[in-house]
């Protein structure tokens, strides 16, 4: 990891040395190229190069129809893929000289340990539905599956056969995925406001409880949405289609991905592995997060305190990068929890993966005349009383100027020596001014979504 190896070293040299040791596994990379064309269906459409699983594709996120939809939603599309294209898989583990014997016979293959270590970058499982998830190779170890699987001790191998045929026997679909977290999750959903569609939102905390769970949320429209509770502590969130609202997770995650959303404003805690946004529209994000990562947004503003340089990958339009500016109480120990500081923090160094038909306008850094800090509504318990880490110098010029103006406006009003009457009517044009601003920027329906509900239902925050 770059970014710890840069803070724990103490000079350019000894940070040079720490980053030669850096590498990737070759064949756990060539199993990610690999998958990148999974939604290769034609030859049309492996022309075209769109990644997978492919944006052009409709997804209905949480739909009850099995086998329809976005592949990236359907468990049993990976399911089929995967059982389909397992003996190319395998081969392209084999050593050379292996791969030229598999083209002739498969039978006297050899599939090295080394090779199925590697698989398990892409698979796990379960012995006898314990709950505890190993990866691939420990499961394929096991002295009970040596004769199912061909592993030989003494060269440390697996039949190329037989692994394939133990493998095909053993997959399942995935038990933490999408579809069984929605079907059999713990739902989520309360008492909604201000929403003409019913909210989805789900846990799979309750399917299988040993490991770090998935929360799902789905179809939020026009709604002020808060959780803070042990259900998200840990969890791998995945935010899809959201509309017009305003979600607030205040607790530390595990990974968050947001997908498909617009005109909406996501106040994350802090984030262990990364936040991934994706075909959003109009949507701003703010989070303490390890690494950031989108592609194909579009006016899509991020407040992030990141110890690794953003990355931009295809398809973005007009993103905005600005420093994180707000706070709640039990911030700074959440951030501890899941191991992130104040520094360093990359947040104004974003890295332009994929460029776009040469285009070098895709992202700004947010100027400081349109940057307000932002106030998060609600009352809880902790320590931390103002934004971890401060704002840079420019920023907080720009804030103490308008304070500055706030008391100079003060001022000007104590000193007009103004009548009740004439009180009364400024203060009424004030808040008409007030409110037009709230309507304008999308406050006001924020402030209406806040409003507790009548009695004898919950609130969807808590």
């Amino acid at each position: 990891y770059p970014c710890l190896t840069e803070a724990a070293c103490s000079s350019a040299e000894e940070l040079e040395s720490e980053r030669s040791k850096l590498s990737v596994d070759t064949l756990q990379f060539l199993l990610f190229l690999y998958v990148q064309q999974f939604h290769n269906v034609s030859l049309r459409r492996s022309l075209l190069g769109d990644e997978w699983p492919s944006p052009r594709t409709k997804s209905p996120c949480l739909s009850e129809k099995s086998g329809t939809g976005n592949k990236s939603w359907d468990d049993q599309e990976h399911l089929a893929f995967v059982q389909s294209h397992l003996l190319d898989i395998l081969e392209l583990l084999l050593e050379p000289e292996q791969l030229s014997a598999s083209s002739h016979s498969s039978c006297s293959s050899l599939v090295s340990l080394e090779a199925v270590c590697a698989l398990s970058f892409l698979l796990e499982g379960t012995v006898s539905n314990s709950g505890t998830v190993r990866p691939l190779h420990k499961l394929a170890l096991r002295q009970p599956c040596h004769g199912l699987n061909g592993y030989s001790k003494g060269s440390r191998t697996f039949s190329l056969p037989k692994l394939e045929s133990w493998l095909r026997s053993s997959l399942t679909a995935n038990p933490l995925g999408i579809t069984v977290c929605v079907n059999a999750g713990k739902n989520l959903v309360r008492a909604q406001q201000g929403s003409t569609r019913k909210a989805k939102i789900a846990c799979s905390a309750r399917v299988v409880p040993e490991v770090s769970p998935l929360v799902m949320m789905s179809h939020v429209y026009k709604q002020t949405v808060a959780k803070s509770s042990d259900t998200l502590v840990g969890a791998h969130v995945s935010i899809c289609r959201c509309h017009d609202s305003f979600i607030y997770l205040l607790s530390p995650l595990r990974s968050v991905t947001i997908e498909k959303c617009r005109n909406s404003t996501f106040v994350l805690g802090p984030v262990e592995v990364s936040v991934h946004v994706q075909s959003c529209d109009n949507v701003k994000v703010i989070a303490v997060c390890y690494r950031l990562s989108l592609s194909s947004t579009k006016g899509c503003t991020f407040h992030t305190l990141t110890p690794t340089q953003p990355l931009i990958l295809s398809g973005n339009q007009e993103v905005s990068f600005a420093p994180f500016h707000t706070h709640y109480p039990m911030l700074e120990d959440h951030m501890a929890q899941v191991g992130l500081a104040t520094l360093p923090n990359y947040w104004d160094s974003p890295m332009l993966v994929c460029r776009d038909s040469g285009d070098t306008s895709v992202f700004r850094l947010l100027p400081p005349s349109d940057f307000y800090t932002f106030v998060i509504p609600f009352v809880m318990e902790g320590d931390t009383t103002e934004t971890p880490g401060g704002l840079p110098q420019e920023y907080q010029k720009v804030l103490k100027k308008r304070k500055q103006m706030v008391k100079v406006w003060q001022r000007m009003v104590k000193e007009a020596g103004l009548s009740r009457d004439q009180t009364k009517r400024l203060q009424a044009v004030v808040e008409d001014k007030f409110y037009e601003w709230l309507v304008q920027t999308g406050n006001r329906q924020q402030l209406d979504s806040l409003v507790p509900p009548a009695l004898g239902s919950k609130q969807a925050a808590g």
